[in-house]
């Protein structure tokens, strides 16, 4: 006699597999793990920092010979330019924006976001004095030697969640004749506290989104329930995915995943998150910060800052294959 299936554990089988999420793109369950949802760190790491001291908050662009890198460098108070073909050995860096004596309010640059528009670089930076931030602009034919497009900053903190600092603009163009959009941190000068949009028709006169912040800490999770922060935005096919950071407190930093269709409002959370955490007692020990994400033919790179300590320096993770298994 031929014995009876058990439905039971059939079906009870079949719900598991369809509920199950992949584990590629399923939040790790070991705490101590460095990435998840399908990123790796470079065995390189870290690709910049050492002898320079602390290097932080990036921009990159790749370009017909390779990639360049804007980073911020802390003992200069500057902006500095460093190049490389394969994103991991890079060239001694060179200032190309340092701190302006003739305003009152770019005693510190740093925090920069680099656009290649019509064959002009566009460069969107923080300024720090007096224990405040504002955004700057300024422009480049080579992305080495800039001109200030104003002596005032172009967003300034007013509104009443932004506080004391605006900071890490990251800006994108849709079309050559469409608006600059601009995703911002506003908040504590010491990391602030959430994201607003902006938009501009030159790049200077800039107008806030009316429900700013668009992207705020959520307090159900534990690793980014304090503050978010220090956004990339890029536009992939019909939807917009955003690499943020979350904090769990003010100390401690971890990156994420998100999208949303038009850039500003119902944002969904990666399931993954946080993609990229801390190593235990290795050079980004007590946190991760500001990602910077190029898909280079089917293969995502994304360069972030690690923090040990008082030191931070430039690591690398990378992701095979263009979907993010949201």
């Amino acid at each position: 006699m031929t014995p009876r299936p058990n439905r039971r554990l059939a079906v009870l089988l079949i719900v598991a597999i369809l509920s199950a999420s992949p584990a590629s793109v399923r939040a790790s369950d070991d705490p101590t793990a460095e990435t998840s949802g399908g990123w790796t760190k470079s065995p390189a790491n870290p690709i910049l920092g050492g002898k320079l001291g602390t290097c932080f908050d990036i921009a990159v662009l790749q370009e017909p010979t390779g990639f360049r890198m804007w980073f911020s460098w802390r003992p200069k108070k500057s902006i500095a330019l460093t190049e490389s073909r394969d994103g991991i050995h890079w060239s001694p860096p060179v200032i190309v924006l340092g701190p302006n004596d003739r305003t009152d309010w770019e005693n510190d640059i740093n925090r920069p976001v680099v656009i290649k528009d019509g064959g002009i670089y566009r460069m969107w930076y923080t300024g720090q004095a007096r224990e405040h931030s504002w955004i700057g602009y300024a422009t480049s034919r080579d992305g080495r030697a800039w001109k200030r497009e104003s002596d005032r900053p172009v967003l300034s903190p007013e509104e009443h969640w932004e506080k004391v600092a605006v900071m890490c603009p990251h800006v994108l163009r849709d079309s050559p004749a469409g608006p600059f959009r601009m995703w911002y941190s506003g908040g504590e000068q010491y990391e602030p506290d959430a994201i607003g949009y902006a938009t501009s028709r030159d790049g200077i006169g800039w107008e806030k989104h009316h429900g700013n912040p668009i992207f705020r800490p959520d307090p159900a999770s534990a690793w980014e329930k304090d503050r978010v922060t220090a956004c990339q935005v890029l536009r992939l096919r019909d939807e917009h995915v955003m690499f943020y950071i979350g904090f769990s407190d003010r100390a401690h930093a971890q990156i994420g995943l998100a999208r949303s269709k038009n850039g500003i409002n119902g944002w969904q959370r990666h399931p993954a998150n946080p993609i990229i955490r801390p190593g235990r007692e290795k050079w980004d020990h007590d946190a991760v910060y500001k990602p910077f994400a190029i898909l280079d033919d089917q293969r995502w790179l994304l360069w972030y800052n690690g923090r040990h300590g008082g030191v931070e320096q430039i690591g690398l993770a990378t992701h095979d294959g263009a979907d993010l298994g949201f």
